[in-house]
């Protein structure tokens, strides 16, 4: 198994194309005003910032930030889960989902901030359960 490749938010903007690099820093800003608590973790070899109640990224991340060449997927491990009343969520996997995000207009969309609360509520009454 390799080693991951942790790295910082300002690695991960250095290798986000320009025209995204707004998005990504509106994505992190929403996301930790959400859950100021909220532990961020960029792992360059995935191309993501993760946030979480934790370092690990499948146990304790709830919402991750991966910019691609004309759009940023605001992912959610836990997506299937997520009440998601305007639909905005995308994916077919067992329980991933993610939200193309093009611009900061529709990161700052109520309902996209209404997710990522719930996908940090689901991990933080998860881990209580434990």
């Amino acid at each position: 198994m390799a080693a991951t490749n942790f790295g910082t938010f300002d690695e991960l903007l250095d290798i986000t194309p320009d025209p995204l690099k707004s998005v990504v820093r509106e994505l992190r800003k929403i996301v930790l005003e959400v859950d100021p608590h909220a532990v961020e973790v960029v792992r360059l070899g995935d191309r993501a910032a993760t946030f979480g109640t934790g370092p690990q990224k499948m146990k304790q991340g709830y919402v991750y930030v991966l910019p691609h060449k004309s759009w940023v997927n605001l992912g959610f491990f836990r997506g299937v889960a997520l009440s998601d009343k305007k639909g905005l969520l995308e994916g077919s996997g067992k329980s991933m989902r993610h939200i193309k995000v093009h611009t900061v207009e529709q990161a700052n969309d109520a309902a996209v901030r209404e997710l990522i609360k719930l996908a940090a509520d689901e991990r933080k009454t998860a881990e209580k359960g434990k």
